[in-house]
């Protein structure tokens, strides 16, 4: 399987160059060549299948072409070793709780994913000195330097902007040690991931470092975000509700949103997409009116939606050629602000018991705003509610059981290096 670059400027490359590399040479991202369909017969019976089974045969659509069946399917069941489970909130909604991974947050199956696969690619290249870099609005940096940790040949640095990540998700990537370097900045989400783009054109950097990403711009990162699509898929048919399914994703960098429409064009029976989005809503700006334009982001109660320039928009674009009128086709758009997000939580907490995440609250209200009737809603909920922990407590004023996997993580010593958000202190700092 070749990969393009969403920018068209770029000599198409192998999956392993698209991995290694994270980013095209034209600044573009990297898309496959081709979007297989998958066989009615595997849709006939996913319902049958365990969620391994079911994203090997994602990934082999994917990957078949350029990694050994054994080896890939290891990488796979080795990433999945937990589920992602459909859990009835209200009426015709669903929540998909993807927080039951080691670091409790959907980014543990991409992140885990492609730590596994750039291993594995390192290794066939016999190189001992790669340099992941990965922005962060919170769950990506640890989902990313969890899966990375310990793994030979490979150096993770974490930036992340200062003062706007909950105190919990700080302590599962700046605790760490090891391969793992924490870089608290002085700026935004945007200004980490405005570093770490650059660092890749940046041509002394890259004669001496060997470098690529970790973000949901990695292709080995977002599109094993397909995976728990189909996976919700097959629960709702073994309760017969598989009929005109809307999905709806708390939206930041689009990463997984763009999954879920790549799913979509595998065969998978959705029937359309929400975006939902906080206050940073650039994407909802653009459905609405079919220009995009970015703006710094602003900080909210659900920071890994604060996302002022989202990369993935530019897969989106991809996907549909350009077509406004196809995008909103599939995709309609809400957006909320703090005090409805604090609602949302409260009013759903004391009426079903369910106890949402500032950014499941964005889901699950976008879908009491938007499903039609007879349409079976599902919100990804993407983050377990005590990693925001003194927001949720102060919003349904009780305390929330932290898990014990979160304990763990807050016994460590925070180690982090602060710099400002000039790419010139990053440069020197990964060249020291």
């Amino acid at each position: 399987m070749k990969y393009y670059s969403t920018n068209k400027q770029a000599s198409e490359v192998n999956l392993q160059e698209a991995v290694v590399k994270g980013l095209a040479p034209d600044k573009g991202l990297f898309m496959p060549e081709k979007i297989k369909v998958l066989p009615q017969s595997f849709y006939e019976n996913i319902d049958k299948l365990s969620f391994q089974d079911i994203a090997y045969t994602v990934a082999d659509a994917f990957f078949g072409e350029d990694i050994e069946a054994d080896t890939l399917k290891k990488i796979v069941y080795d990433t999945l070793n937990f589920e992602t489970p459909l859990v009835h909130v209200n009426d015709n909604i669903y929540s998909l709780e993807l927080y039951h991974g080691p670091t409790l947050a959907f980014k543990d199956v991409g992140g885990r994913f492609m730590a596994r696969l750039l291993g594995y690619f390192i290794q066939k290249q016999g190189q001992k000195d790669v340099k992941v870099l990965v922005a962060t609005s919170g769950d990506t940096g640890s989902a990313v330097a969890n899966g990375f940790l310990g793994v030979e040949g490979i150096h993770v640095y974490v930036l992340y902007p200062k003062g706007k990540v909950s105190h919990i998700q700080e302590c599962q990537f700046t605790t760490l040690g090891q391969n793992i370097t924490a870089i608290e900045v002085d700026g935004t989400f945007d200004d980490c991931q405005a570093m770490v783009k650059t660092a890749f054109l940046d041509d002394e950097l890259n004669k001496k470092l060997n470098l690529t990403s970790a973000n949901s711009i990695n292709v080995a990162r977002f599109l094993p975000q397909a995976f728990y699509y189909f996976n919700a898929y097959a629960q709702l048919k073994k309760q017969g509700k598989a009929k005109d399914v809307v999905f709806c994703v708390p939206s930041g960098n689009f990463g997984n949103i763009t999954a879920g429409l790549i799913a979509k064009k595998m065969g998978l029976p959705i029937k359309r997409f929400i975006a939902a989005n906080n206050k940073n809503d650039i994407f909802l700006q653009y459905l609405n009116t079919g220009v995009y334009t970015p703006r710094p982001s602003t900080q909210t109660i659900a920071n890994a939606m604060d996302v002022g320039d989202p990369s993935n928009f530019a897969r989106v674009l991809d996907l549909y050629n350009h077509s406004h009128n196809a995008i909103t086709s599939d995709i309609t758009g809400y957006s909320y602000t703090d005090e409805d997000i604090r609602k949302t939580l409260k009013a759903t907490y004391e009426k079903t018991g369910y106890l949402l995440d500032p950014h499941g609250a964005c889901g699950y209200q976008a879908l009491i705003d938007g499903l039609k009737e007879n349409e079976t809603g599902v919100f990804l909920e993407t983050a377990h509610p005590a990693k925001f922990l003194e927001t949720v407590e102060s919003i349904i004023d009780q305390s929330v059981e932290i898990p014990e996997k979160l304990k763990a993580f807050m016994k460590g010593e925070k180690k982090s290096i602060s710099i400002d958000k000039t790419f010139e202190e990053f440069k020197a700092l990964l060249l020291k």
